[in-house]
């Protein structure tokens, strides 16, 4: 998957939308930030971070996921392919129910997904430091690159939707 970095952006979700937009789907790809100043959280909420934390979106064709994933559970299944790879590097990080991340009771991050047409666009934010004292941060230190190079090959890898649930807890 190509990855584009950008410097800062207002928020990666609407750039790559936009982009799509302008330059049609190609093939997937990746827009990646330290410093978003206008996040889109769930619900129409807004998601603040601050320069550091780690931004990303990302637009996939349908086609390219697992065959037994119904689109209602595509953020539930972009959340936990990344709890798993921040787990094995030893991370803490819970899901709350169905796409929150966090850190003992601290949300510290979050999952949206949007569908257009045959495409499906995935945004993801990640505190990586202190924002504020109502929102928690990452509890190891990570190479976001790398992070998101173990991300987009569990993605491409995994077959089954069914393989990445067994992972969820109650």
């Amino acid at each position: 998957m190509k990855i584009i970095e950008l410097n800062e952006v207002e928020s990666t979700h609407t750039y790559l939308r936009e982009l799509i937009k302008k330059e049609s789907y190609t093939s997937a790809l990746a827009v990646m930030t330290t410093h978003q100043t206008s996040g889109i959280g769930s619900r129409g909420n807004s998601w603040q971070g601050i320069k550091g934390n780690l931004f990303f979106s990302f637009v996939l064709k349908k086609s390219d996921l697992p065959k037994d994933l119904e689109m209602q559970s595509a953020s539930i299944y972009f959340s936990l392919v990344l709890k798993i790879i921040l787990q094995e590097k030893k991370s803490n990080l819970w899901l709350k129910w169905p796409n929150d991340f966090y850190i003992k009771d601290k949300k510290i991050g979050g999952t949206i997904t949007t569908i257009s047409g045959d495409l499906i666009y995935c945004g993801i934010g990640l505190n990586l430091m202190q924002v504020s004292d109502d929102f928690g941060y990452l509890d190891i230190e990570i190479d976001k690159k790398q992070v998101l190079k173990l991300y987009f090959e569990k993605l491409t890898k995994t077959q089954s939707w069914k393989q990445i649930f067994r992972e969820y807890k109650i």
